[in-house]
């Protein structure tokens, strides 16, 4: 099969639309198929060479105050990769601006489309503008509808977006390299090293933006005997340095280092409301962490409360806080909950969700001969 990946985002970025569609392209590749990437270009590419497929990068511009986001600028070569790679279905990852125009030419070329729902841009709407959210919904309310079925990471979106008219909604949830992230991977020296005096440490992984919230971390800093490590990086790490006392920024990292510092950790917590997923949490559950989540968003389906983590009402700091200051407390139940969290998580394998996707391109593929015969 070849299937064009037209995604919004691909690494070098590090963030949950880039690693998704990398996973996808590297199991259609394992698989047998031939997929083609097509993304926004960046200021540093990755070498060739590290690509399972080839992509093609689209001249693109950063976002006006968040740099880290590229934003695909107007052009042809969308629809000419499509057309050359002679493409027999398209997957949107995120699509917005970029898969919009993936989408033009897959309807021009008579191909069918898959759109995968990530981003909560109705939330981001919020967040930046406190305005625009209907006029979000709008615009994806029309890519989604057009394409042949919409795949939503979580139930919260799956209800989110047939809420709001859109057709074909189905359930396609992420998988977790729970190899590399594993609990086995603790690393004694570096406790030392961020909580020299043995103080519990509580960890935030993902982007330092406003979206995400992790200033609600604030009263969880000045927790005798708690120590709060940020790791990440984005536009708002400059104010979350002087509104998290005493935290521990490490900055970016990834691979088998991000996987050594979540199995360090002693408690995850997220902060952001607005995830239609949210990866990293099935990162920190992978690494046998118990885990701290708002009520909202995909945590809802991954988080079990009272089994292997504890969900809070999302935006509220005093709530994060005294979950922290339980689990701090009583160290049975952050074993209790860790364990319980790993063995939810280990066999969402990236392989298994690879295959479910191949049978959701498959049974497009199929509607699409039966509407021609």
């Amino acid at each position: 099969m070849r299937v064009a990946i037209v995604t919004e985002s691909f690494p070098p970025d590090v963030n949950g639309v880039a690693h998704c569609a990398l996973r996808t392209a590297e199991h259609l590749v394992r698989r047998g198929h031939e997929p083609l990437v097509i993304a926004p270009a960046g200021p540093h590419e990755n070498d060739p060479g590290q690509d399972p497929c080839p992509v093609v990068r689209v001249p693109s511009l950063p976002l006006p105050g968040y740099p880290q986001v590229r934003v695909a600028l107007p052009g042809r070569r969308t629809a000419a990769a499509i057309a050359a790679h002679r493409t027999e279905l398209v997957h949107l990852a995120s699509p917005f601006v970029l898969g919009v125009r993936g989408l033009a030419a897959a309807t021009r070329l008579r191909i069918p489309a898959v759109a995968v729902y990530q981003t909560d841009l109705a939330g981001y709407a919020r967040t930046y503008l406190n305005a625009g959210e209907a006029a979000a919904w709008r615009r994806i309310r029309g890519v989604h509808a057009a394409a042949a079925r919409t795949l939503a990471p979580s139930s919260a979106s799956v209800t989110a977006l047939t809420g709001q008219g859109v057709p074909r909604v189905f359930l396609w949830p992420r998988g977790v390299d729970s190899v590399r992230f594993h609990p086995a991977r603790r690393d004694l020296a570096l406790r030392r090293e961020l909580a020299p005096r043995g103080e519990l440490i509580v960890g935030y992984v993902g982007r330092l933006a406003a979206e995400k919230h992790v200033e609600l971390l604030a009263e969880t800093c000045v927790l005798p005997g708690v120590r709060v490590v940020v790791v990440g990086d984005g536009p708002s790490a400059p104010g979350l340095r002087a509104a998290l006392p005493g935290a521990v920024f490490l900055g970016r990292r990834t691979g088998d280092d991000l996987a050594r510092i979540y199995a360090s950790l002693d408690v995850f917590c997220h902060t952001g409301p607005f995830e239609t997923f949210c990866q990293t949490v099935q990162e920190a559950m992978a690494s046998g962490l118990p885990v701290v989540a708002p009520a909202a968003g995909g945590p809802l389906d991954l988080v079990d409360h009272g089994r292997t983590g504890l969900l809070v009402p999302p935006l509220d700091q005093t709530a994060l806080r005294s979950a922290v200051q339980l689990l701090h407390q009583n160290a049975r139940l952050r074993v209790r909950y860790g364990t319980a969290g790993r063995a939810a998580v280990a066999d969402r394998t990236w392989e298994a969700v690879g295959d479910q996707l191949l049978d959701h391109y498959a049974q497009v593929l199929g509607e699409r001969t039966a509407a021609v015969a």
